[in-house]
């Protein structure tokens, strides 16, 4: 069974699926985001992710990268005691660490889409270790997920999906020529 066939009507799945799933991206806090949930979404399921979505995006700045990279301690152990996320520290501090990161990247490539963009395109598993090098806490899962869900690997949605449809119209980032699964 395919994620279409499990968000199809589904309340939370379905809107996450219909409207963001696949779709390209560019927008830094967007695509730190889902980098972010994708992080928290190792070893549980994708919907405890987006039921808790908005209590992370609260609780993690909207995921401004410039805001996280400033996270100290005290913040942390806030992060902690908040029931409403993901209470995991090692994420945690994956995202803390990432935002830095993600920070000294802008100065060669201007931004995670520059960078991302810029290294466009590899393999899955080329994605998987420069991610590595690059970030933490991004594992093949992590990263096959990111990647799918912001349109830079195919395989977000089954062939006869409607939201596959408007996607091919959008000339993904994984259908340009030399594009290599």
């Amino acid at each position: 069974m395919s994620y279409c066939d499990v968000a199809r009507g589904h309340p939370i799945h379905g809107p996450y699926h219909d409207t963001e799933y696949g779709l390209p991206m560019t927008d830094e806090a967007a695509l730190f985001e889902r980098l972010c949930l994708e992080i928290f979404q190792a070893g549980l399921s994708w919907l405890v992710v987006l039921r808790k979505r908005p209590a992370l995006i609260k609780a993690f700045s909207g995921f401004d990268p410039d805001k996280i990279a400033r996270y100290r301690e005290k913040r942390i152990a806030r992060l902690m005691a908040d029931e409403g996320i993901i209470r995991n520290r090692a994420k945690i501090l994956a995202i803390i660490e990432n935002a830095r990161r993600l920070k000294v990247l802008r100065g060669e490539f201007g931004s995670f889409a520059g960078w991302i963009a810029a290294h466009h395109p590899l393999s899955k598993d080329e994605w998987v270790k420069l991610f590595r090098k690059t970030f933490v806490f991004t594992g093949p899962e992590v990263v096959n997920e990111f990647l799918m869900s912001i349109a830079y690997l195919p395989g977000a949605h089954s062939a006869d999906c409607p939201v596959q449809k408007r996607i091919d119209r959008l000339n993904p980032p994984y259908r340009e020529a030399g594009a290599r699964k």
